[in-house]
């Protein structure tokens, strides 16, 4: 019996390509998609946060200006949320936190990719969030191209000192991360998990009693 080979594959990564081609390099950056990372709005809105970062260097939570100066860094940051300078990040814009965040000192967001972070979420000092992955190929990885990933925390979770968590990690509700871990893969909600790679070792029972 003959069969007849349907194109719509072929159209659907057409109309994916024509996309990606329409996209700007900063939209690439934010679709998970290769882009170039000396491209002229990625970069201007790189030193502006730097300029930002330097001037929270010298503040402290209490300071008159620390407020205004987070929020024109972190757009949208809930009044209930503190990041504690020193803080490190490649936009601002790029993270998006909930109510009653507590970040504490020496953090590091590379938001290329989104960064999440739900209510009542604690992070310890020294905690990183890598959102950018480099071409595996040598060659490839001398070009000025990078992907990004988004990184999501879920709420109430608690982030030990020195947390790293690596590109496109999805950490659930409730969980506790053990200081020092090296978040890899997926943690499910009610966890903890600890370890380079960060392992899960227990599950918690989180039922709230009526």
């Amino acid at each position: 019996m003959y069969v007849r080979k349907s194109n719509f594959g072929i159209q659907k990564k057409t109309t994916y390509l024509k996309i990606i081609t329409d996209m700007t390099e900063f939209e690439k950056m934010r679709h998970e998609e290769f882009y170039d990372f000396t491209n002229e709005e990625g970069l201007a809105s790189y030193y502006r946060a730097k300029h930002i970062c330097a001037k929270l260097q010298t503040m402290t939570t209490e300071d008159e200006d620390y407020r205004k100066t987070i929020e024109d860094l972190i757009p949208g940051i809930p009044e209930s949320s503190t990041v504690s300078p020193p803080f490190h990040c490649d936009h601002g814009h790029g993270i998006k936190l909930g109510e009653n965040v507590f970040v504490n000192y020496n953090g590091t967001m590379l938001d290329g990719g989104m960064i999440t972070i739900g209510s009542n979420t604690q992070i310890g000092p020294n905690c990183q969030f890598l959102t950018p992955n480099h071409p595996i190929d040598y060659v490839e990885r001398r070009k000025p191209i990078e992907r990004c990933s988004p990184i999501t925390i879920g709420e109430d979770c608690w982030l030990g000192g020195g947390v790293t968590v690596c590109p496109g990690v999805t950490i659930g509700d409730r969980c506790v991360i053990g200081a020092g871990s090296v978040v890899v893969k997926d943690i499910p909600s009610d966890s903890i998990a600890v370890g380079n790679p960060c392992r899960v070792i227990r599950h918690l029972d989180n039922t709230v009693t009526k």
